[in-house]
């Protein structure tokens, strides 16, 4: 009887330290809580070329949806490159296309009428050289006079044999390099068209993303290099919670945790969140954090994502973090 006891109050120690372990373990983020700032991306907005700034069609404080422009530049220089480019294009796809066609009808039936006439004159001038050469045996022609008729015909023979050759070039059309270099010519001249009209399309400033005008940096008639701000933005979404979880508390947070974001203005309406990313690198507080930890203790960054985000929140507030209690393998769901 005194063995049963005692295997039966092995049992009881048994479950009781199971249940304690499991009420643990479905309640490990119970009373975790975290303290950081709200964090929201800011864009500056700013021309890709140079110029004159012809308009500003927002003003601080107003509201900007993804594709609206902002402002603009005066893109009458850009227009005449534009148009310039345009027209050098033509000529080089002009010229290709000459190289592609090969030499015209009309030009090779001229080159065949010069072969034609030259060979005419070369069978006229033989004859000549030969019956000047039968009249020198009876000293009818001087040799001068023979001479001159076998210099004249000779003559003639080159001058057929050019043509000859001329026209065998007009019948073989243009060669294969000429014809590469005049395609690359128009590649170039065509990217030169586009990056033409890529700078006309960057006259207009286009916000990329909701959110609002902080700041309008520039004013129109400004004279404005590439890449100097003109307006400020702060972007819509995402919205998040920067905060710092002190080490000993790092193994009760995970990716992907719920939690509840709460600010002094609505401590009864909190934000709902996600964890979203922990830092794997430790970090000493950061002096802007209220925690009520030590300043020397190490802590872990974590972006907390919201989900829902709203005006309600402004950058740089500080806001309490709170975990949402999350049951574990072995409680009652």
């Amino acid at each position: 009887m005194r063995r049963k006891s005692l295997w039966l109050l092995v049992g009881l120690v048994v479950c009781g330290l199971a249940w304690y372990a499991a009420s643990r373990n479905g309640h490990r983020t119970d009373g975790l809580r975290l303290y950081g700032n709200v964090d929201i991306r800011q864009v500056d907005l700013a021309f890709r070329v140079p110029g004159k700034i012809a308009a500003v069609r927002v003003d601080e404080g107003d509201r900007v949806s993804a594709g609206d422009v902002v402002a603009e530049l005066d893109g009458q220089p850009y227009a005449e490159s534009l148009a310039k480019a345009t027209a050098e294009r033509d000529v080089a796809l002009a010229a290709m296309n000459k190289y592609h066609a090969g030499s015209r009808s009309e030009d090779i039936a001229q080159a065949r009428a010069q072969v034609a006439q030259l060979e005419a004159q070369v069978e006229n001038a033989d004859r000549l050289a030969r019956r000047r050469h039968s009249l020198l045996r009876s000293d009818a022609v001087s040799v001068e006079e023979s001479e001159s008729a076998g210099y004249s015909r000779d003559a003639l023979r080159a001058e057929r044999e050019k043509a000859r050759k001329a026209l065998a070039l007009q019948l073989a059309g243009f060669r294969a390099e000429d014809v590469a270099a005049a395609e690359a010519s128009y590649r170039s001249a065509q990217a030169s068209a586009d990056l033409a009209a890529t700078d006309l399309a960057d006259t207009r400033l286009v916000c990329p993303s909701d959110g609002r005008v902080l700041s309008r940096v520039r004013e129109p008639g400004a004279v404005v290099a590439a890449g100097t701000t003109v307006l400020s933005v702060s972007l819509d979404k995402p919205v998040w919670v920067r905060a710092y979880v002190p080490e000993p508390d790092l193994g009760r947070v995970h990716l992907g945790l719920p939690v509840q974001v709460f600010t002094d203005s609505r401590p009864d309406a909190p934000y709902a969140g996600t964890v979203g990313f922990i830092s794997p690198v430790a970090e000493f507080t950061p002096k802007n954090v209220e925690t009520e930890a030590l300043r020397t203790d190490l802590v872990y960054r974590l972006r907390i994502v919201i989900e829902a985000p709203d005006d309600g929140l402004r950058q740089g507030m500080p806001v309490t973090v709170r975990a949402v209690p999350q049951p574990g393998p072995g409680a009652r769901p």
